[in-house]
């Protein structure tokens, strides 16, 4: 089977929704709330998916690659959210458990940990052989890229 360009980018597509219908699945059937990096993740999956519509109806020799960069986007997040799960580097203190508490009262400090995300960036919520949902997205973001090159390289379809 020869795999057209229209082909790849509707394989690398169905790779980014597949992606966000699981994250949503497992924010909404399994009830794991989704943290700041997570939400990161699937903005340039839906990115990407717009991306392949406009490649398509397009026909463009640019919007492949643009679709690449989106994938590698969620992917260079899902490395760095990886990095701040097992603490290899700091994550955003507005969802790690590193922000800072001194020279504040306790009533600002209460109102702070009342108005703060649920779920925090540093804390793994769900894991298969040892990885978790942004190592898994991050693997899985490369893969789609390498798609979308292929894609990009196809002159026509």
């Amino acid at each position: 089977m020869r795999l057209t360009r229209t082909f790849l980018i509707l394989l690398a597509a169905a790779g980014s929704v597949a992606l966000l219908l699981g994250a949503f699945g497992f924010q909404v059937l399994g009830g794991l709330t989704p943290c700041k990096l997570c939400i990161w993740q699937r903005w340039p999956h839906a990115a990407a998916v717009v991306i392949a519509g406009a490649a398509i109806a397009t026909r463009s020799a640019f919007l492949p690659w643009l679709g690449a960069i989106a994938a590698l986007t969620s992917g260079a997040i899902g490395v760095y959210h990886t990095g701040v799960e097992r603490a290899w580097w700091p994550g955003p203190t507005s969802c790690t458990s590193s922000a800072p508490v001194t020279g504040i009262s306790a009533d600002d400090l209460l109102n702070q940990i009342m108005s703060a995300e649920i779920h925090r960036c540093d804390e793994v919520i769900w894991q298969l052989m040892g990885l978790s949902m942004a190592s898994w997205n991050a693997i899985a973001s490369v893969v789609l890229a390498a798609i979308w090159v292929a894609a990009a390289r196809k002159s026509h379809g």
